[in-house]
């Protein structure tokens, strides 16, 4: 069983629940490698750590104090190389009518919604009938369109073109570098014009534009391990510097980085 739903195959889970919504938390989660899909809708907050959501060719970092909403019947796979992952997922067997729940939504958590979901996990895995936790779970659900005013989650596609996947890999190898264009090109036999066009219509960002998803990718894991400096931490992931990364890192994820004061790095 996991989140109270019954595994049938390794791919698919299926619910034998009464309850219209209900909250399962875990420390320390343990993460499924592969990919699966149920018929409740899922909300997930990272609580503690960072994890990644592997939907529709497309791998979405959710970070601490974030959230993400995944539809009904939408298949996901999710990894973590956090240090801990505490995780709050709410599972909701209806939905209202409204467009936003019909997407994969991300977003960091505002301060009146992370109290709702903290004061929720009293009913932590209770699966008997309470009309407080429905009307308190209803709330939540009918307030996350308006709690989610700009969904900026960094998100990492995954082309589906064979051809672009060593150049997504090289990438990947060596983030803290910038690009060789003609010898990537090369790599893949296509001129570099050719390249840039094929893997801006594959993805729907250029390779520059990849390279800094990855960058910032890195740099959280980084963050993470709680062994860094943001001045090292930009170093080692190709920014110049701390200004640099700062700069960047804001336009992906809307928030300036920063290291936990209980960690005991300063920045």
């Amino acid at each position: 069983m996991k989140c109270g739903l019954i595994e049938k195959t390794e791919s698919h889970f299926v619910d034998s629940i009464n309850k219209e919504a209900y909250v399962w938390c875990e420390k320390n989660w343990k993460h499924d490698d592969y990919e699966h899909k149920h018929s409740r809708a899922q909300l997930t907050f990272v609580e503690e750590g960072y994890q990644y959501f592997h939907i529709d060719q497309k791998i979405y970092l959710v970070p601490q104090h974030h959230v993400i909403w995944i539809p009904s019947e939408k298949a996901h796979k999710i990894t973590s190389e956090a240090q801990t992952v505490n995780l709050m997922v709410f599972l909701f067997k209806s939905v209202f009518e409204d467009e936003f729940y019909r997407h994969v939504q991300v977003f960091a958590v505002p301060a009146v919604l992370k109290e709702m979901l903290l004061y929720a996990s009293k009913w932590n895995q209770l699966l008997d009938e309470n009309e407080e936790q429905d009307i308190f779970f209803k709330a939540i659900l009918k307030s996350l369109p308006n709690f989610c005013k700009e969904s900026s989650s960094l998100q990492i596609p995954v082309p589906t073109d064979s051809r672009l996947i060593p150049v997504c890999n090289e990438i990947n190898s060596n983030f803290k570098y910038n690009p060789d264009m003609d010898a990537l090109a090369e790599k893949v036999q296509m001129s570099v014009r050719s390249l840039q066009r094929i893997f801006k219509n594959e993805t729907g960002i250029t390779i520059q534009k990849y390279l800094q998803l990855t960058r910032i990718l890195k740099s959280i894991e980084l963050i993470d391990t709680r062994q860094y400096t943001l001045s090292e931490v930009a170093y080692k992931v190709g920014y110049q510097s701390l200004s640099a990364f700062t700069s960047s890192y804001f336009a992906i994820m809307q928030t300036k980085p920063k290291v936990n004061k209980n960690q005991g790095v300063s920045s």
